[in-house]
């Protein structure tokens, strides 16, 4: 740990929570200018911090514990029955990893996405500028896992790289083809992958007893959350 005992956090100021908008939040941020910060990421995910763009994060909300980071063991994952009929109904689902980067066509399905999803939530007017900064950043290893049907793509996996472990940093996906379950079908595809590269974890970011878009996340078993010192297994 010596070539980050003075890595430099900071606390952001007060804002609306972006899941309890009753509530006010703040983060605790790595030192968004430290060259170290590729270097350091993927300890950083093991500390219960997150990527958004260039920034790393971590919820410090000074009376609420609500966000939990939250993590699978891929070799231990067995799909349950639910899921095990998501695989099959999208056997005919194409996947492909790739370098992440902007084109037409995934930015046209995350205008889409956001239309159908994040109406009047502050990313519906989200432009080209807005998704490379959210989505790529400046110095992540991300990559984009595509899933096509048909050759049509229909949904965007964001995916970053670590040392022995995939994170889940945001999924977006055609609206139409909602039935076919594609935030789920993204995550199993991700344990997938993160075992056939034989990487130990795939981060999923935060997990929040009762909120209706993070508690399918309690889904996967076994499941492994932060609790400010360690990881616990199937506490969420």
């Amino acid at each position: 740990m010596r070539d980050v005992d003075d890595l430099r956090l900071f606390h952001t100021g007060e804002h609306i929570c972006g899941y309890w908008p009753e509530r006010i939040a703040r983060d605790l941020v790595l030192d968004p200018r430290d060259p170290r910060l590729l270097q350091v990421y993927p300890r950083a995910l093991g500390w219960g911090f997150r990527r958004s763009g260039d920034i790393v994060y971590r919820p410090h909300c000074p009376n609420c514990q609500a966000c939990v980071a939250v993590r699978i063991p891929v070799d231990e994952f067995t799909p349950n029955r639910s899921q095990r009929r998501c695989l099959a109904r999208n056997a005919d689902v194409e996947e492909r990893v790739l370098p992440a980067k902007r084109n037409d066509e995934r930015f046209a399905l995350y205008r889409r996405y956001l239309g159908a999803r994040h109406i009047g939530g502050g990313m519906d007017d989200h432009g080209a500028t807005e998704f490379d900064q959210f989505l790529i950043g400046s110095w992540s290893q991300g990559r984009f896992l595509e899933l096509r049907l048909h050759g049509r793509l229909i949904a965007v996996a964001v995916t970053d790289l670590a040392d022995a472990a995939l994170s889940a940093v945001y999924t977006f996906y055609d609206p139409d083809e909602a039935a076919r379950s594609l935030g789920t079908l993204a995550i199993l595809r991700q344990i997938e992958w993160a075992r056939r590269d034989g990487r130990r974890h795939l981060y999923l970011g935060y997990w929040i007893d009762g909120h209706a878009k993070m508690d399918y996340k309690r889904n996967f078993h076994p499941l492994e959350s932060f609790d400010g010192r360690k990881w616990v297994r199937d506490r969420a």
